[in-house]
């Protein structure tokens, strides 16, 4: 399982690692990915999603609804 946020669709991003002499190698920088359930009352269900921390807060500031139905739109939330 790839390691993308289901509603905002954030991904690895790829970077260089610079030492002190300027070497540069390659490095990822991984996306902050949790697990949560998520209880929604419009189908009376609860719903797991892999999301990021800053869909989080998005979901803690516009509510789940909302985000839900906007991550559709974007095609990212198949579910």
């Amino acid at each position: 399982m790839s390691r993308v946020c289901e509603l905002t669709g954030k991904r690895a991003m790829v970077g260089n690692n610079v030492s002190h002499a300027m070497n540069k190698t390659k490095r990822k920088f991984q996306v902050n990915l949790l697990k949560k359930r998520f209880y929604i009352p419009e189908e009376d269900k609860w719903i797991t999603l892999r999301i990021s921390t800053a869909a989080l807060k998005t979901i803690n500031k516009n509510g789940i609804s909302a985000t839900i139905k906007k991550a559709r739109e974007k095609g990212y939330l198949t579910k």
